[in-house]
């Protein structure tokens, strides 16, 4: 979807994607359950067409890097995602199964953020 053809779309969605062409939510979405993938595009799309969202869809995590919470059967599902110019780019997408977002997964987020700069 571009924004230009579909009325309301406020952001474009695109995967990071890494030198090698390889795009690391996209697999992780193909990985899961149909069930889940759905819930999840819902929640982007809800991004997509109502940004800025507050909680309980989006929340900021710092500056630059936000989080689509999609509640899905084992836990809450994340997507860590910034944006550019009408576009949200999704880094980084994870089960959580803890109330606090481990380390480790924001650090692949902001990892992923800093090499597209």
């Amino acid at each position: 979807m571009k924004k230009a053809d579909i009325p309301g779309l406020i952001l474009n969605v695109n995967f990071y994607r890494t030198e090698k062409g390889v795009e690391p939510v996209r697999d992780w979405l193909k990985s899961l359950p149909k069930e889940y993938r759905k819930a999840i595009g819902e929640d982007v799309k809800t991004v997509q067409f109502g940004w800025p969202v507050g909680m309980p869809v989006v929340r900021k995590l710092e500056k630059g890097l936000w989080e689509i919470r999609s509640i899905v059967k084992d836990g809450i599902a994340r997507i860590l995602f910034t944006t550019m110019p009408e576009t949200m780019i999704l880094l980084h997408g994870f089960v959580k199964k803890s109330k606090k977002t481990p380390k480790q997964e924001l650090d692949v987020a902001r990892r992923r953020m800093k090499q597209m700069k």
